[in-house]
């Protein structure tokens, strides 16, 4: 037992007041007429029963009431178990439906346990919650056992990765509203790959005792199908046929063959036999894999032998489609503009767009809708049809780059995207006889795989006035080089030197490829980053220029998880479910993934038990040798305030004075 407010009982002094006033009660008697004093000796009367103290029944009811004030102010309290406090406490209950626990029934025992727990947890409020990658709660926090048991049975298996850290954080977001103790009942296998990169991150409040109750009590081998590495688009009827690599992997298995299988739309298209090490990895390469034109649903399996079979299959999706139109307009006399860009089409875009070149005497008769996007290529001159054509090809959403060159050095405006051309510059004429880049947006397509353009040598750029426009990269002395500008539902990206090896010697570095490919699929729009995601990724689904039009997406039960709201809002959307998902991006195009689960949940390895006791705030000491298991958690004590009771009685003793008092004030005055 202890005091919250100790220094109230310096109140203990007023005690004493009672008391005194109670000796101030003076003795009285009756005066007697007597005819003369003169036979009465004079003596001192003695005063020792005038301070005797009477009334001690009311007395003692007084001290008491003073007493019980005071300890009331100083408000004690005494340290109980939070588990017998059944109606001062939350029993959380979280059963933990990440992917590994579709191993064998470990959900199902999980949930056994969790009905178990309920039943014992008496007249404590519970509440009830999933885990995956996150916690989502199934009920609020009620005593219906009938309303908690059902949500347990509710709970399916998921396909997100476990992470501990996350639970923590959001124990900790709910031990923030509820100050009572809370009893954290975790259901799982405990896994070792769910816990946070980083221990602190798992750290509990104080007033949360965490009660593990492990499904599995050692780790068991699994096989899986670890990685798929295979292209997401193919153009073009004579496109080489596909290779697809796979790598499977064994955690705490022996070595072993294990047979892989290529599907593609239902069909198997090759089988193999691979060995397997123990407690390691093996590739297995399908060099020869043939796709019709659209979107093929394909997948690497493994034979399965063991007790988690969900991951013994890898998907992914291919797209095979004819490469898209892109226009090259030049000046009369540039030939090695068309050259450069052409020859970096074809060595990096593997065939996604045909090339076409002309100069620009030939470029009227050519509809700019027909092309994925445009390039203008060190014109010093644009017919003002031509000018007007291309101008509402980019407002309607069309793309266009434009390279400088030194032909623009004689205008003083860049066409169609506007920037004032404010000089000229010649670093040829300079000590070093050239300009190195200083600073770019890594964050930029076009910039985020060409390393920075290291090495590369600029003798001539245009320095423009950047206005409104974004400056993706700039010189070291300033100038912009590389900027772009949106114009109606379009964009316009200007590079302020040329494509050809005169006013830069960037065509002849390895970074130059990387770049015309990265601008090319930017200004396409039709990126596609590859036909496989992991579950729980966010998948974009409109750019800035698409914000009025609508998207759809299909997952893999064939439902549409978007509402009418989100799909003409939402700007990314959350993988959440393994398998297929089908969509229409807000650009038009239709687009196929499949998602897999994170490698990690394949790891069934287990929270060693002095890791585990350290997140339950124990010494490994005092958990040495028991199970991961760890049963009901070691006693929490919590302060319980008497305060209140303290109170009540001093109020009781106060009434009961008020009585006792009016009986004697009664008494005296028949006395009188």
């Amino acid at each position: 037992m202890g005091l919250f407010a100790p220094w109230f009982l310096a109140g203990l002094a007023t005690l004493a007041f009672p008391v005194y006033l109670h000796l101030l009660k003076r003795q009285t008697s009756t005066p007697k007429a007597v005819s003369s004093l003169m036979f009465f000796e004079s003596r001192t009367q003695a005063s020792t029963r005038h301070r005797r103290l009477r009334y001690y029944l009311l007395l003692s009811l007084r001290l008491l009431m003073l007493l019980l004030l005071i300890a009331a102010f100083a408000n004690p309290f005494i340290n109980r178990n939070a588990a017998a406090v059944a109606s001062n406490r939350l029993v959380l209950l979280v059963v933990d439906n990440s992917f590994s626990m579709r191993a064998g029934a470990r959900l199902a025992d999980a949930k056994n346990a969790a009905m178990g727990v309920l039943a014992a947890k008496g007249a404590a409020r519970a509440q009830v919650a999933a885990f995956g990658s996150q916690l989502r709660f199934m009920t609020q926090i009620i005593e219906d056992q009938a309303a908690l048991r059902a949500a347990v049975q509710s709970i399916t298996p998921g396909d997100g990765h476990g992470n501990f850290g996350e639970l923590a954080r959001a124990v900790r977001s709910l031990a923030e509203s509820v100050h009572t103790p809370i009893e954290l009942h975790l259901f799982s296998d405990l896994q070792r790959s769910a816990l946070a990169a980083a221990f602190p991150d798992m750290q509990l409040p104080d007033n949360v005792t965490l009660v593990p109750h492990a499904v599995i009590t050692k780790a068991q081998p699994n096989w899986a199908v670890e990685s798929v590495d295979a292209p997401g688009q193919v153009w073009g009827r004579d496109a080489k046929p596909v290779h697809v690599g796979a790598v499977i992997a064994g955690y705490g298995t022996p070595a072993a063959q294990r047979t892989v299988s290529l599907v593609a739309n239902g069909k198997t298209i090759a089988t193999k036999s691979v060995m397997v090490p123990a407690d390691g990895k093996a590739s297995v390469d399908f060099p020869a894999l043939e796709v019709p034109y659209g979107f093929s649903r394909c997948e690497v399996r493994i034979d399965s032998a063991d007790v988690l079979a969900a991951d013994d299959v890898r998907r992914f999706a291919i797209e095979r489609s004819d490469p898209q139109k892109a226009l090259l307009i030049h000046n009369y006399g540039d030939g090695q503009s068309p050259l450069y860009v052409g020859a970096a089409l074809s060595a990096a875009a593997q065939s996604a767009f045909t090339l076409e070149s002309i100069n620009v005497n030939e470029a009227a008769d050519r509809q700019a809708s027909n092309y994925a996007f445009i390039i203008l290529s060190d014109l010093n001159s644009l017919p003002s049809l031509l000018e007007n054509s291309l101008t509402g090809y980019v407002r309607s959403g069309g793309s266009l780059l434009i390279a400088a060159g030194t032909s623009a050095g004689g205008r003083t405006q860049i066409p169609i995207f506007g920037a004032r051309i404010t000089e000229t510059r010649d670093y040829s004429r300079i000590p070093d006889r050239f300009m190195a880049v200083g600073s770019s947006d890594s964050s930029y397509p076009a910039v985020a795989k060409a390393d920075g353009w290291e090495g590369v040598k600029f003798f001539y750029a245009l320095n423009v006035d950047p206005g409104d426009a974004r400056v993706i990269v700039r010189l070291t002395d300033q100038t912009p080089l590389l900027l772009e500008k949106r114009i109606g539902e379009g964009r316009v990206v200007l590079f302020t030197s040329g494509l050809d090896n005169l006013t830069n010697d960037f065509p002849l570095h390895p970074s130059f490829v990387p770049f015309i490919e990265q601008t090319a699929r930017y200004l396409a729009g039709t990126e596609r980053q590859g036909g496989a995601r992991v579950v729980d990724a966010y998948l974009d689904l409109r750019n800035a220029r698409e914000q009025a039009q609508g998207v759809e997406v299909t997952d893999p039960e064939g439902k549409r998880p978007l509402t009418l709201s989100e799909a003409a809002s939402a700007q990314s959307f959350q993988l959440t479910e393994a398998g297929f998902y089908q969509l229409r991006l807000a650009s038009g195009r239709q687009n196929e993934l499949g998602v897999n689960p994170d490698p990690k949940e394949s790891n069934l390895d287990i929270i060693p038990n002095d890791v585990l006791a350290l997140w339950q705030g124990k010494s490994s000491e005092s958990t040495q040798g028991q199970a991961a298991t760890a049963g009901l958690a070691a006693p929490h004590k919590t302060p319980q305030s008497l305060w209140w009771y303290f109170l009540l009685l001093g109020f009781g003793f106060a009434f009961a004075e008020s009585a006792v008092a009016s009986r004697y004030l009664g008494t005296q005055r028949e006395e009188g």
